[in-house]
């Protein structure tokens, strides 16, 4: 049964429309699956946490080594220890400590999280395939002349680069609320924030590892290595 392909226009940096590529419909046509979007977020959030919280408990309060009264015969409640968390000063019963906030979800759910973000910017219109993606200068109004002419200015936006580009970079790292650029060599769906912004553009030469990611190997018949333009159909109009 031959795959399903969706055709997305390729533009210049210029925003003109210089050519169309086809990406498998796996890929574009999913359904947005809220719910796992929501747990992918979270995962990387929890990720980051410093895990650092920690609270003493009555054996790390320093003091309270002698015993406040005797046993017996004074009609007070027995207490052993100034530092009983009962008392002020003392310890901290069931407080947070140090501990790792990590966890991660199945490659299943990342992908298919991945493929959910992916589709939905291409559903709103917001999912564009820049042909040459360049700066002369690692300067940050360079960066908003580009995104003024793909027509994404004043909207947050992932840039997606099939290799590093310090020009990019530099231009796009003074703009952290309003666009970031990824070098996302071969797995996309580890490294690159899809889910949080609201554009996505991605430099031609990257769309088959995008694909790759989303969907897995055993999903596309030609698999192509990051130094070869993954895709062939390419074709200019």
């Amino acid at each position: 049964m031959a795959e399903q392909l969706i055709t997305v226009p390729v533009v210049s940096q210029g925003g003109s429309k210089v050519g169309d590529v086809d990406v498998p419909a796996a890929v574009l046509a999913g359904p947005l699956r809220e719910s796992l979007l929501h747990e992918v977020v979270r995962s990387q959030l929890a990720s980051r946490r410093a895990g650092t919280a920690a609270t003493k408990t009555r054996g790390f309060v320093s003091g309270g080594g002698k015993k406040p009264w005797r046993q017996k015969g004074t009609g007070r409640a027995r207490a052993g220890s100034s530092r009983s968390p009962i008392w002020a000063g003392g310890g901290t019963i069931f407080g947070p400590q140090p501990r790792s906030y990590t966890y991660r979800l199945p490659k299943t759910a990342r992908r298919a999280a991945l493929r959910a973000a992916v589709a939905a910017r291409h559903s709103t219109g917001k999912l564009l395939v820049v042909d040459g993606l360049q700066l002369p200068e690692a300067k940050t109004k360079r960066m908003v002349e580009c995104l003024h002419g793909l027509g994404l200015e004043g909207e947050s936006v992932l840039v997606v680069l099939a290799h590093p580009d310090d020009a990019v970079q530099r231009a796009a790292r003074n703009l952290p609320s309003q666009v970031s650029a990824h070098p996302v060599p071969v797995q996309p769906r580890r490294r690159a924030p899809a889910q949080r912004r609201e554009g996505l553009a991605v430099r031609r030469g990257q769309n088959d590892m995008i694909a790759y990611g989303t969907v897995g190997a055993s999903s596309l018949h030609h698999p192509l290595p990051p130094s070869q333009d993954p895709f062939p159909t390419l074709r200019n109009r």
